[in-house]
């Protein structure tokens, strides 16, 4: 059976068709959320939901997603990644058919967590294997830029998919478009993708699992219900100490352990570090701007599903365009371009939005969306070639799954947040106070925040001394393994 270091022997072809392979699996589970997006009106409307319930159809998903994914990149690098991959995207396209079947929102909400567990399979392992298969730096980061291209693909093809769908079919329809791709890729990767371990897998940690779980349920649940249980309710407040508590507990448990199921030295590493902030600023800002623009498009201007797709599309073609671009400056000139560009690009697109009402002019709508799709089409590069280099290959598995487990904890407080105060804004509305776009502002001025955090950090974290910091990291993490290698 190879092994990770076999992947070197591959044509360059077998790496390309691997590489294509992993990629349907990243479209499957982008696709899946600006779809979703897209749908969101109509499936409120038929399962008599509110914002909450909204929320949850996306942060039920996510949650999973984020607390998983860390499991499941160590379990791959266990027991083989090709095993674990192929067994994310079967349970994906049956929690699509589920999906598709709902009678109600508990019942979607539920299906969307199988789904979740499915993904949290994909991506991190997906990441696992390209990092294996292409071990050259620059052709790597090239590899990756090709991966975030896809993502821009989701992006441009979700809305309009899901537009159609759902207006000609139903909003049921949006989850069978997995099904063809889930089953292609689950035939291809049978026959194509060599299986691989890492040469020293970490063993379970269910302790440091468990307190993952309590932190990100109990702390999205808080944020998700305060608007209409109050913030001060005992109910709330009890959740939020829970989160307190794990995280505290995490930090203290995962220090003493030899292999645990989040390597703290990693973030020993600046631009490690950088990278998973970046992760959660940026991913939060997606999550927030599609929410925002999802229901201002449907519920304010009065488009059906396909023509608020088309309005989105600016934003997500300039992500396709710029994915790639971002994965060959990231390969030739290091991440600190990549990142300062989609740092003040995002931070301009939520002031825009913010603080000048770019939602109520046709021009500045589409200016505000162009700017932003520039900004997030560049930051997905750097996020996770600075997540995955410098880190020894027999952990890729593990160091994968923490920047996309940021990548989710983003996303899910993305929603969370920018519900929040978007229903504490239409709360007031109700009562008098301001509409729509009013109510939207704060949401705005947070996503621009998250903006300006990319910018700040990319900077601090990709300089001459955070390079230092990360050239330490790997040499003492090789160390340390060179030392248990010999024990063994």
């Amino acid at each position: 059976m190879p092994s990770a270091s076999a992947a070197v022997e591959l044509t360059h072809g077998r790496r390309m068709l691997i590489l294509a392979i992993c990629c349907m699996s990243l479209l499957i589970v982008s696709l899946d959320n600006t779809v979703l997006n897209v749908a969101l009106p109509s499936m409120r409307e038929e399962l008599n939901a509110d914002v909450a319930g909204m929320q949850w159809t996306i942060d039920a998903y996510t949650l999973v997603l984020a607390s998983l994914l860390m499991l499941a990149g160590s379990t791959a690098d266990r027991i083989g990644r090709r095993k674990v991959f192929m067994t994310g995207l079967v349970l994906f396209t049956i929690g699509s058919v589920l999906c598709s079947l709902a009678p109600n929102l508990e019942s979607l909400i539920a299906f969307r967590m199988v789904q979740a567990v499915g993904g949290s399979m994909l991506n991190p392992v997906a990441m696992s294997i390209i990092t294996n298969t292409f071990t050259e730096p620059k052709e790597r980061a090239r590899a990756i830029g090709v991966w975030g291209a896809v993502v821009g693909i989701s992006m441009a093809a979700g809305p309009l998919v899901g537009g159609l769908l759902v207006d000609s079919v139903g909003w049921r329809s949006i989850f069978w478009v997995n099904l063809p791709v889930g089953l292609a890729a689950l035939v291809l990767t049978l026959r194509h993708v060599p299986e691989s371990r890492a040469p020293k897998p970490r063993r379970p940690d269910p302790v440091g699992q468990l307190l993952v779980i309590a932190l990100l349920g109990s702390l999205t649940y808080a944020i998700i219900e305060a608007p209409s249980k109050g913030w001060l309710s005992a109910e709330i407040l009890v959740f939020s100490a829970v989160a307190v508590l794990a995280l505290a507990g995490l930090v203290l448990y995962e220090r003493r352990r030899t292999e645990p199921l989040i390597d703290l030295r990693f973030f020993r590493s600046a631009p490690f570090s950088g990278a998973t902030v970046i992760a959660v600023s940026a991913f939060a800002a997606l999550a927030g701007f599609l929410f925002l623009s999802t229901l201002y498009l449907q519920d304010v201007r009065g488009y059906d599903a396909l023509h608020a797709g088309l309005w989105m599309l600016p934003m997500a073609a300039m992500c396709f365009v710029c994915a790639p671009i971002s994965g060959r400056l990231v390969g030739n000139r290091g991440p600190r371009i990549s990142l300062l560009v989609a740092g003040v690009a995002m931070t301009v697109s939520g002031v825009l939005f913010a603080a000048f009402e770019a939602e109520t002019s046709n021009t500045t709508l589409v200016i505000a969306y162009v700017i932003f799709g520039i900004g997030f089409g560049f930051v997905n590069a750097p996020i996770t070639n600075t997540a995955v280099s410098g880190m020894p290959r027999a952990q890729a598995g593990v160091a994968a799954a923490v920047a996309s487990t940021s990548r989710q904890v983003g996303g899910t407080l993305g929603v969370a947040v920018i519900g929040a105060v978007l229903a504490a804004g239409m709360a007031s509305a109700a009562t008098g106070g301001p509409e729509f776009v009013d109510a939207s502002k704060p949401a705005w001025w947070i996503i621009a925040g998250c903006g300006l955090s990319v910018l700040v950090v990319g900077a601090v974290t990709s300089g001459r001394w955070a390079r230092g910091t990360a050239v330490r990291t790997a040499e003492r993490l090789e160390h340390v393994e060179a030392q248990e290698a010999v024990k063994v």
